[in-house]
């Protein structure tokens, strides 16, 4: 009966009735509902089977993106692991978020079916439910609440500030998400902070004038921070092979912790997107054009506060799917847009949508900033895979990573991830130095900049609604031990070398991020959590070291990056 009201529901769409009656061939028994589109009786047998896969293929008509956030990617990643033998599942990895219609749901967070029985209102929409959905038709909506309120106490920073200061982040927000029919989609969440961070992070915020990945800060009560953010887009697809989107988000390229070529460490930006997916679903191609802002102002007008300077970025990647093996190639331009003298002309190459021609044209030392590099990723087992990646802005400056993930280890649902990530010195830096690979003073590839080598060791492990991760990270990173010298790990410095007799002061980093996790909402990824961040860093200062421990509750929609 189920499957008979979800064909009943659909009869006037084509492409809808042909997947649902897909699920189950031919037979004697029930007719279609979409006979009028030429379909054929659906076997009795099999109608359970079709009414267990229906709702999994329905979602594959949705066009938004998959929120980019680690919980959420793990079941994706867990799915994406498998080796496709049929040439039917095929799903690129290497550029995110993913579009709903183009990956693998299958029992992911806040997409997998719930079987829970809860009997009242109350409880369904707090332990299971969106708070607000509307069904008309084609049309679906949904709204909810999206926040962050935490406390904790740094026990390792013996300043001061720590004894004084008590941690908290009180993150008030909404998400709206809707499907206008099968091929256009929107969504926009909007978040409103105030928070004290331990002291490291607030040291970061203080120079860069932004919290991590987050938002422009504000003073707010002494020490704490007040800022806000949004995000949102509009996804269309007009066939099965383009989707556009114009948006004011992040990206990821990559299928590693960190990414070498483009992560979601910095800052929304705007941009217009359009993906081409091939009708094999053989290779994908992804390009797309964003403006990104710079720390320093313009010039003050009438306006009560002025704009920041500008560039625009032009991004493309093409993915090939080869069976076990997935290859991408990617490049990145920088051009800039307005400088002392003004707003420059518009160059026609930022409207570019051939991948590699940027650099053909600008070369490895001309006027834009332009990397080129590759990701790869080799499916070993339906369990294992590895991965890496390759950047290349000249011959002296390069960047590379390396890594494997492993899913359910002993038959269970514990899964290992382990990485190493390098970067030359100055690598990612531009001569002048607003021309960086960097957006609002933050990186947009690994978080600490350049010159800089890291060891990443992941475990999750999740039994029932809890949750158990354990990350370490262990880096060294060089410092300039001067404002006047620049040893190449400053993005906001230019690309100009300026040794001092003594070398670069070099740091050691050991970041242990422990938590337990308790979900209440997949829907929104609603987590009572309590965790530890311990961060020890050698040849540096006392307000540099923490040991912070704090219990949250909160929605997790997106990635926060705080081991820097």
């Amino acid at each position: 009966a189920g499957l008979s009201d979800l064909l009943e529901r659909n009869r006037k769409d084509p492409a809808k009735c042909r997947v649902l009656a897909f699920t189950a061939r031919a037979g004697e028994g029930l007719l279609s509902p979409c006979s009028e589109h030429g379909m054929i009786p659906i076997r009795r047998s099999l109608l359970p089977l079709a009414a267990l896969l229906a709702p999994v293929l329905m979602l594959h008509g949705q066009q938004n993106n998959v929120p980019l956030e680690r919980d959420i990617y793990l079941d994706l990643d867990r799915n994406h692991a498998r080796i496709d033998t049929t040439g039917t599942r095929r799903v690129h990895t290497g550029m995110r978020p993913y579009i709903e219609s183009r990956a693998d749901l299958t029992h992911v967070m806040g997409y997998r079916p719930d079987s829970s029985r809860h009997y009242y209102w109350a409880t369904e929409k707090l332990f299971k439910e969106h708070l607000f959905i509307v069904k008309d038709g084609d049309v679906h909506l949904t709204i909810d609440p999206v926040f962050h309120f935490e406390l904790g106490q740094d026990f390792n920073d013996p300043t001061e500030f720590s004894d004084t200061t008590r941690f908290y982040h009180n993150a008030r927000g909404v998400s709206v998400r809707g499907d206008l029919g099968p091929r256009f989609s929107f969504e926009t969440t909007f978040y409103e902070n105030q928070a004290i961070y331990p002291q490291y992070l607030y040291l970061y915020s203080q120079r860069t004038g932004v919290v991590p990945g987050q938002g422009r800060i504000k003073g707010f009560k002494n020490r704490a921070y007040d800022f806000s953010w949004a995000q949102g887009n509009v996804s269309w697809s007009p066939a099965t092979w383009l989707n556009v989107q114009f948006g004011h988000g992040r990206h990821f390229v990559g299928n590693g912790y960190r990414s070498m070529l483009l992560s979601d460490n910095a800052l929304n930006y705007p941009y217009l997107k359009f993906s081409l997916l091939s009708p094999n679903g053989r290779w994908q191609y992804t390009t797309f054009h964003a403006k990104l802002n710079e720390l320093e102002r313009l010039p003050t007008g009438e306006a009560a506060e002025s704009l920041f300077y500008w560039k625009r970025m032009r991004v493309h990647h093409l993915s090939v799917d080869l069976g076990r093996v997935q290859l991408g190639l990617f490049e990145s331009t920088i051009f800039r847009n307005i400088d002392s003298a003004g707003v420059r002309p518009f160059e026609p190459m930022e409207l570019n949508p051939v991948i590699g021609l940027n650099r053909v044209v600008n070369g490895s030392d001309g006027d834009w900033t332009n990397i080129l590099g590759a990701d790869l990723k080799w499916k070993v087992t339906d369990r294992l895979f590895v991965y890496g990646q390759f950047a290349i802005q000249d011959a002296d400056r390069q960047a590379w990573q390396g890594g494997l993930r492993l899913f359910d280890l002993f038959g269970r649902d514990l899964h290992v991830q382990v990485e190493y990530n390098h970067a030359d010195p100055f690598m990612y830096q531009a001569r002048p130095a607003v021309m960086a690979h960097h957006h609002h003073g933050q990186p947009l590839a690994h978080p600490m900049g350049g010159y800089v080598d890291e060891a990443v060791v992941i475990v999750d492990h999740r039994v029932d609604r809890f949750l158990f991760r354990a990350k370490v990270n262990l880096a060294t990173y060089h410092v300039d031990g001067a404002d006047s010298l620049n040893y190449g790990s400053d993005l906001l410095k230019p690309y100009v070398p300026e040794p001092g007799p003594d070398g670069p002061v070099v740091r050691q980093l050991t970041f242990l991020d422990l938590s337990a996790s308790w979900l209440m909402n997949q829907m929104t990824n609603m987590q009572v959590q309590l965790g530890w961040r311990g961060r020890d860093l050698t040849n540096a200062p006392a307000q540099l070291q923490s040991g912070y421990l704090y219990v949250a509750w909160r929605t997790g929609l997106f990635n926060r990056y705080y081991d820097i």
